[in-house]
């Protein structure tokens, strides 16, 4: 499912216009990727959590040239859906 189809889909039930329906989606967006990048989760109560997880640094081998390099800790975003959403899907 695309953002066009999210839009489209609440635009058929709500019967707002697509237009302002865009406009929030990606406000919603940029709201969660911006939460993210402070470090701040993004908690959806039935839905399930945006986190920041923290990879540790580690050791990579480029088996092409037989060398070693380092790869930083880096911060990753992730998505840990709700028990409730969970038990949908299973069903």
């Amino acid at each position: 499912m695309t953002k066009a189809d999210i839009v489209n889909e609440i635009a058929g039930k709500t019967g707002i216009d697509k237009q302002s329906i865009l406009v929030t989606v990606e406000a919603f967006m940029e709201t969660v990727k911006g939460s993210l990048a402070n470090n701040e989760d993004v908690f959806l109560r039935g839905f399930g959590s945006f986190i920041v997880k923290k990879r540790a640094q580690k050791t990579a081998r480029n088996i092409s040239k037989n060398t070693t390099l380092i790869i930083p800790e880096h911060n990753i975003p992730a998505f840990k859906p709700a028990k409730v959403f969970m038990d949908q899907l299973k069903k």
